[in-house]
């Protein structure tokens, strides 16, 4: 039983471990289910639901027989959710951080107008920024917003805090989305903010997010390190006898992944 307020047992179990796998390298040996159990008073249960947490997170690997592993932490998440990257390296057992580029109203472009479904040159928030996981460069990061997040997200201090935490404290309730997700190369100024050099390959992915009601709320592109990130694909294969085509790189939620040219 946990009082208001707190977290489960096996939740307060798991941030610890996060923690400490921070500072493990790969491949070093995390306690058995019975030794946390002693170690934080808990039932081998509770020890037990917390480690596979970690295990579903890929942040370790269970040896029946030989024992629990650290692996190297990735980054990189499941194409059918969406995570803040906040939540998403906090989740790898990494520090996010963030450079703020640009925060600005501005017209919206006729691509813009069209991806929020709002009249083209009406005001729309632009956010840019460099997001960073124990201070390296993960993803150059620009989200256009409808001009009604301005009062929300201009005053924001998001080098810190999380977008979609701030939409969702003004009421902007984030729902659902789509994307498209493709190959591309980095161009100079790529290079220089993710520190990698001109023409490395990016992962590039462009989504539009709406609320509860409908709304097209926001639309953004995400540059990824390709060496730095990665998605988890899940599917399904079909027979041959299958009707239809089966769209190269879809995935079982519909989103698209574009391969690069073979």
């Amino acid at each position: 039983m946990t009082h208001a307020g707190q977290q489960p047992q096996h939740r307060q179990i798991e941030q610890a471990l996060r923690a400490r796998i921070a500072s493990l390298a790969p491949g070093e040996r995390m306690p058995s289910d019975s030794e946390l159990s002693a170690e934080f008073g808990v039932s081998r249960m509770t020890a037990r639901h917390a480690m596979q947490r970690l295990a579903d997170d890929g942040l370790i690997r269970r040896e029946p027989g030989r024992g629990t592993f650290v692996l190297r932490r990735p980054a990189h998440r499941r194409t059918n959710r969406l995570m803040t990257f906040t939540q998403e390296m906090t989740r790898a057992g990494r520090v996010p951080s963030s450079r703020v580029l640009t925060q600005v109203v501005r017209p919206s472009s006729a691509e813009e107008a069209a991806a929020l479904e709002i009249p083209v040159r009406q005001p729309v928030v632009e956010l840019r920024r460099l997001r960073l996981a124990d201070g390296e460069p993960i993803v150059l990061e620009t989200a256009v917003l409808i001009g009604a997040t301005a009062p929300a997200v201009l005053p924001a201090d998001l080098s810190n805090a999380s977008l979609h935490e701030t939409l969702g404290q003004a009421d902007f309730v984030l729902r659902h989305g789509t994307g498209t997700i493709s190959a591309a190369a980095a161009t100079a100024e790529d290079a220089r903010l993710l520190g990698i050099r001109p023409g490395d390959p990016l992962l590039v992915e462009r989504r539009v997010i709406v609320d509860a009601h409908g709304r097209r709320i926001e639309a953004t592109e995400s540059r990824y390190a390709a060496g730095r990130y990665g998605l988890e694909v899940q599917f399904d294969v079909e027979g041959p006898d299958a009707e239809g085509t089966t769209v190269e790189g879809a995935d079982t939620q519909g989103r698209v992944v574009e391969a690069p040219n073979r």
